[in-house]
């Protein structure tokens, strides 16, 4: 997959192309049919698929300070993109010009003049342009002018509940990773590098691995999970029971993420790992003494291990 940043990065001599456009934050089951039914058109009419999206996220521009909690980190959406067989992933800047743009400028600088659009492929609910100004009706209004056809791939939804990336987050911010998985079609992950800690669980003959992650990382609510533990370049799934919160039991103030990886010895630290989480075990709880926590971990441990096993 070609990758390109800004539609200016567009190659001299690329062909017509099947554009479809959006943010993708989790690339969930819904953009998954949107992004397929493109490369398919695509491949049916001999072109090329192109997956435009943006960095940073239009609403931190539009709003500031209402960036969204993040599903996929920028490599890892990349990554889930080429997965599904694109040809080129064009990354566009959204910059406080760049959201000035008219819909009619959209259209004919970026799909029209860099992409030599063919057919765009968009959701039901696709807005485009300064203030959103444009929908699906001008969109196909402006293709019959500059020589473009618009499909319109309907909404994925499951008993009535229509996948987006807004309830994903939601599922995610109460600790429901398994509905946030039905959603996705794949555990939520969450990355990142293994710093030092307290060494507390050390201490509790549980050394755990303290996750410092993206300050927008859409990170499960506190509580206790089972997950499934990857080092950065390693296939390998470690099980892990996984600790989400500020540590009650000893007054702690920083939210924290800790994962404690089963039957494993080793050091992380420095290394960037990834939890998959597969199930929500408890809420946090604060103990009056030592030997009750440790209790409830080996308790934890143990339904981690029989949920992954």
């Amino acid at each position: 997959m070609q990758r390109w940043r800004g539609y200016e990065s567009v190659p001299g001599g690329w062909g017509r192309s099947v554009v479809t456009i959006g943010v993708f934050d989790g690339v969930h089951r819904g953009h998954q049919a949107i992004i397929g039914h493109a490369v398919k058109r695509a491949r049916d009419l001999g072109l090329q698929s192109v997956v435009m999206t943006f960095d940073p996220h239009p609403a931190e521009v539009v709003r500031p300070g209402s960036h969204p909690a993040v599903l996929t980190e920028p490599v890892r959406k990349a990554e889930l993109i080429e997965e599904l067989g694109v040809d080129a992933l064009c990354v566009v800047p959204f910059t406080s010009a760049f959201s000035q743009q008219t819909p009619n400028e959209f259209v004919h600088d970026v799909l029209v003049e860099a992409l030599h659009t063919a057919v765009v492929v968009v959701g039901d609910n696709f807005r485009f342009g300064h203030k959103a100004a444009g929908d699906v009706a001008l969109l196909e209004t402006l293709g019959h002018k500059f020589g473009f056809t618009v499909e319109d791939a309907p909404l994925v939804s499951e008993g009535g509940l229509v996948f987006s990336s807004t309830y994903i987050r939601s599922c995610v911010d109460a600790g429901d990773v398994r509905a946030a998985a039905a959603a996705l079609g794949r555990p939520h992950r969450l990355a990142g590098v293994v710093v030092r800690g307290d060494q507390r669980g050390r201490e509790l003959g549980f050394p755990t691995a303290n996750l410092m992650v993206h300050r927008y990382a859409s990170v499960p609510a506190d509580g206790i999970y089972a997950a499934w533990l990857t080092r950065g370049g390693e296939d390998v799934r470690r099980p892990a029971s996984v600790s989400i919160g500020t540590n009650p039991t000893f007054s702690g103030r920083e939210r924290r993420v800790e994962a404690y990886v089963l039957d494993f010895e080793g050091d992380l630290y420095g290394e960037r790992v990834s939890l998959d989480f597969v199930a929500h075990l408890r809420e946090q709880r604060k103990y009056d003494a030592i030997d009750p926590l440790i209790a409830q971990i080996r308790a934890d441990v143990e339904e981690t291990r029989v949920l992954l096993r």
